[in-house]
């Protein structure tokens, strides 16, 4: 352990961190790249040299090795490639592209051996380019963890490294400092620029109470704050870990590609093997010959199989910039068939701030009794009716007793022992179909509540009815405009999937521009309206907070957690999160998925027309090898280029930004 005196803060030593890893990581891509281009360098230059020599002086030694070094150093890196490849029983591009080049030697052609190299070499190179920059996200990411946190020690401010730091201990911040880890504020307040995490553009206010991500921007404000989560377990190293993930995870088209790229390539073999024969009806063997090369090089599927993962990859890379986070390219392209959309309506189209607004006493119990005793026993529970009772009871200043015996009913309510008496806090559903004729009051109190529009929930004791509380919670503001957009781009079926009560939820419905609702569900029977929507409809995406919602966002084609920035359950279960509450940010991830796909499809049709016209052009007229090799690899940089402008992907609508909940 080393001190420094000068500023009161010492430094503690800590193990390699992963970022260090990737860093590690990134310099070597970094030297792979700079020896790849000088590679093409070379290859050009000495191709330059050869021809230029030939023409202005004379063929001869100097123009051959001239063409030989060119060569050399184009198949170089294709030469291990494709060996790495036969050592694992494939046969790769590289492999044909060598083959070709080495025919084309035995002819000979020497120009023309080392034109193909170096543009194959080239492409190779411009692809590895493309597909660095939509890894960038992790990068970009991994830049918003710093390596150390200044934590408060034993009277002492000291700089620590964030695997070290447990939960519960207090890190400071200073203005314009990156937050380094999860945790609430218990001394000052700031303005937090979350973009990095939820891509929200507006920073947001956070006082003593309120929880913090790490990799959020700090604004003004000196903080202290009390971390909740490990440096292994924040928000951030979530998204960094998805986007991994999603990086690696193959789009359905990918997978497809990848299953007949070796048929395919012996295909390509195989004809060109058999095309000899067919030319030599009309050719000598020579030019024959060389035409089945051309052949080979042109019918290589090398844009083909380039069609797909620098699209998917773009699509992730700028979704995680944006606070979306795709958990594979399967998702990239399922959400752009998306027909229909089911919302769950609380903390999703409306705000989740549920507040208590009425309390009606049914027996000889004052409110704040009948307050307090209700708050006692959801105290446990992460219900937001719950937190929404428990907020109530706090700010009146009421004291809890202990409970036990907590149990919660997913759907219905929750039951526990208070001071020796059984309480149950939930909806007229806990107390069966059949209720005891002293019930009969207390459920038109809650009929009468929910006719109101609010959200009611019955408190007995002991089998007894003793009160009802009602709680209300609002429409997200511009969620309605954002529904709207989702029908015109091709939406067909908005529903709703709700717990709560008809009344609430024809309200909430109605305010939205929803098509149907469902209310009163169980989680189970969420599932099979999903179900019978994608029978009816097609493809149907669920959009809820990932904890009721688990079985419903698992069932639907593409399951969606919204406002998921710190939720576990919610990274956990859905295909596709959004980091933040926006609900515009909806309309934009299913319209950047709509564009891969589009993008997808363009380039497929394109690499296959290109493999097509050659062929044709080839078996009739004779397409020559340089311009085979033009054509091929041309096609290839092109479908990539095409693939990496999904980087830059802007919606043809603004997305909304009224809609946060902040």
């Amino acid at each position: 352990m080393s001190s420094n005196q000068g500023n009161g803060e010492m430094t503690v030593s800590s193990q390699e961190s992963s970022s260090g890893k990737s860093a590690g990581t990134q310099t070597q891509n970094e030297e792979s790249f700079f020896l790849e281009t000088a590679l093409v360098a070379l290859a050009l230059t000495s191709m330059l040299l050869g021809l230029l020599y030939g023409r202005l002086v004379t063929e001869g030694t100097t123009t051959s090795l001239a063409f030989a070094f060119s060569i050399f150093c184009g198949g170089w890196l294709g030469f291990f490639n494709a060996l790495r490849a036969l050592r694992r029983s494939r046969l790769s591009m590289d492999a044909l592209m060598l083959l070709a080049a080495a025919a084309a030697v035995s002819m000979r052609n020497f120009p023309e051996a080392a034109m193909l190299l170096f543009l194959f070499s080239l492409s190779n190179l411009l692809q590895r380019y493309a597909t660095s920059r939509s890894r960038r996200a992790i990068g970009s990411l991994l830049k918003l963890r710093p390596e150390h946190a200044r934590v408060r020690r034993n009277g002492e401010i000291v700089s620590v490294a964030l695997s070290e730091i447990e939960v519960g201990e207090v890190f400071l911040v200073r203005p314009g400092d990156l937050l380094p880890l999860d945790g609430i504020i218990r001394i000052g307040a700031s303005s937090i620029d979350q973009s990095p995490i939820t891509g929200e553009s507006v920073p947001v206010t956070r006082r003593p109470g309120d929880s913090v991500l790490g990799g959020t921007i700090n604004g003004s404000g000196s903080l202290e704050v009390e971390t909740t989560r490990l440096a292994r377990e924040t928000a951030l190293a979530k998204m960094i870990d998805l986007v991994e993930e999603a990086q690696g995870e193959k789009a359905e088209t990918q997978r497809l590609i990848d299953r007949y790229e070796q048929p395919y390539a012996l295909g390509v073999i195989l004809i060109t093997l058999l095309s000899i024969p067919f030319f030599l009806l009309r050719e000598p063997l020579e030019e024959a010959f060389y035409r089945a090369m051309t052949l080979m090089v042109a019918a290589s599927p090398c844009a083909l199989v380039l069609s797909t993962p620098t699209a998917i990859l773009s699509a992730i890379a700028s979704g995680a910039r944006r606070g979306i986070l795709f958990k594979g390219g399967v998702f990239v392209e399922q959400a752009g068939s998306i027909k229909a959309i089911a919302f769950d309506k609380t903390g999703t189209l409306t705000e989740g701030k549920t507040r208590l607004t009425d309390i009606r006493t049914l027996a000889h119990v004052s409110e704040e009794q009948l307050l307090a005793i209700a708050a006692t026993v959801q105290l446990h529970s992460e219900h937001h009716l719950a937190i929404a009772t428990v907020a109530a009871a706090d700010k009146r200043d009421l004291t809890l007793s202990s409970s036990t015996n907590f149990e919660a009913s997913i759907g219905l309510g929750v039951t526990a022992t208070v001071d020796g008496s059984i309480v149950q806090v939930g909806n007229p559903a806990l107390f069966g179909d059949n209720p005891p004729e002293e019930f009969k009051a207390s459920l038109a109190v809650i009929a009468q509540l929910e006719e109101q529009g609010k959200t009611a929930v019955l408190v007995v004791q002991d089998g007894h009815p003793i009160g009802a509380l009602a709680f209300a919670d609002t429409l997200r503001p511009g969620a309605r405009k954002v529904l709207m957009r989702l029908k015109a781009e091709g939406i067909e079926r908005i529903v709703m999937l709700t717990g709560d009560n008809a009344h609430v939820a024809s309200a909430i419905a109605a305010e939205a521009g929803i098509d149907e609702v469902y209310a009163a569900l169980l989680p189970a029977e969420k599932v099979d309206i999903i179900r019978r929507l994608t029978e009816k409809v097609g493809p149907v995406a669920m959009v809820g907070d990932g904890i009721n919602d688990a079985p419903a966002l698992a069932t639907s084609s593409v399951g969606i957690a919204m406002g998921a920035a710190g939720t576990d359950v919610a990274l956990e279960n859905a295909d596709l999160v959004l980091m933040s509450d926006d609900i515009g940010l909806l309309s934009y991830a299913l319209a950047l998925s709509k564009k891969a796909r589009r993008v997808l499809v363009t380039n497929l049709i394109f690499a296959l027309a290109v493999i097509l016209v050659m062929v044709g052009m080839i078996l009739t007229i004779g397409l020559p090898l340089p311009l085979a090799v033009v054509g091929h690899e041309g096609s290839t940089v092109l479908v990539s280029l095409n693939g990496l402008r999904l980087l830059a992907f802007r919606p043809e609508r603004k997305t909304s930004h009224s809609s946060r909940g902040n």
